[in-house]
């Protein structure tokens, strides 16, 4: 199994013919991903790599029925590009541009909240990024600018706001026979579509999934938001890293847009330490990541098959996942406002439910 993207994957490419979206959507077939069409304005009746391209992308999903769309598209119209695939009916919008402007991409990340419904935490339609990598299942679909040939099937959830250590991770799991099965970049900008707490919800409803790997950075909140939703709602083994960042000085912005520490928050040791207040494992350098997932998943195994699938929390791990979509539904009210996130966050502290309020928006 996996999340988000698997072979029975419709994709489209907003922006195929340009150099990016050209060169991945290249890659993505290559990859075996089903890449039905792709847009660009003024350029319909047109091929590229044998893909028919449209006009609009409400062109596209009537002639090739796609259910998912991937953004090249320049920053100053990669908004625009997300409303248009929500408006045409795309389930699963995955942006790859960065550089968008924060208002830019709050106006598109409530317009894909409307359209699914705040109470509907797994559903669809769903943004993943900005600024992201995308995501692939392996053996099955890459979305994005994954390098499929370091992944292999397996047991393994990855969830990363970073890119290129994702592929880093990636590689040394896969080196070590651990599969994955689906690794997931949700970018490093101030708001995005998909959060830790989503994809943890996510995997932790995934039957084929045994085990997360799960790597922040600093800046902002969210990392410690997952530390405790992670206590309270996944019964599957995690292991976390804080990409980088330990020795960064605070105000200053190490690379992501979100990854600026500000007012004495959003280090790295402060995230370290909530995820190992969880019970979280965390690696202090990647290379520790293979051996910490292994030992975990031994003993995840070893209760199974002893028929004591419950973790220390003593959550069930047949109803976890139907609990955690619940807590996350519900600790975010509406609509998840931007101003509403500190007290969520501040209400997980006091024991309130859910502790999953989205990330801090800046």
């Amino acid at each position: 199994m996996s999340i988000l993207i698997d072979k029975n994957t419709r994709l489209l490419v907003q922006g195929i013919t340009g150099r990016d979206g050209a060169f991945h959507a290249q890659q993505m077939i290559a990859y075996g991903t089903k890449v039905v069409g792709g847009v660009t304005p003024g350029k319909g009746g047109t091929e590229m790599h044998g893909v028919p391209v449209f006009d609009s992308v409400a062109e596209a999903v009537a002639a090739t029925k796609a259910n998912t769309s991937v953004i090249y598209v320049p920053a100053p119209f990669a908004a625009d590009a997300i409303h248009e695939a929500a408006d045409a009916g795309i389930s699963l919008i995955v942006c790859i541009t960065e550089g968008l402007p924060v208002r830019d991409t709050l106006g598109a990340y409530h317009k894909v909240l409307g359209l699914r419904g705040a109470n509907n935490p797994l559903g669809r339609p769903r943004l993943v990024g900005p600024n992201c990598p995308g995501l692939i299942t392996p053996g099955q679909a890459k979305v994005g600018i994954l390098p499929g040939q370091i992944c292999i099937p397996g047991p393994v959830g990855v969830v990363s706001k970073s890119g290129t250590l994702t592929y880093e991770v990636v590689k040394q799991l896969t080196d070590q026979g651990l599969g994955q099965t689906t690794c997931l970049g949700i970018g490093g900008d101030p708001i995005i579509g998909t959060d830790f707490i989503d994809a943890l919800t996510l995997f932790e409803a995934d039957g084929k999934t045994e085990a997360i790997v799960l790597m922040g950075e600093i800046g902002g909140n969210a990392e410690e938001q997952a530390a405790q939703f992670i206590k309270r709602h996944v019964t599957k083994p995690v292991v976390a890293f804080v990409v980088a960042g330990q020795t960064a000085p605070p105000g200053k912005k190490m690379g992501h847009a979100g990854a600026i520490i500000a007012g004495g928050t959003g280090t790295a040791a402060e995230k370290m330490a909530a995820f190992e207040a969880a019970g979280v494992p965390v690696a202090r350098i990647p290379s520790e990541i293979p051996g910490l997932i292994a030992e975990l998943l031994q003993r995840r195994r070893t209760r199974q098959k002893n028929g004591t699938a419950t973790k220390a929390n003593g959550k069930s791990a047949r109803t976890a996942p139907k609990a955690a979509a619940r807590a996350l539904a519900n600790g975010r009210g509406g609509a998840a406002k931007p101003k509403a996130k500190a007290a969520v966050a501040a209400g997980a502290r006091k024991g309130a439910r859910g502790a999953n309020g989205k990330k801090k928006k800046r």
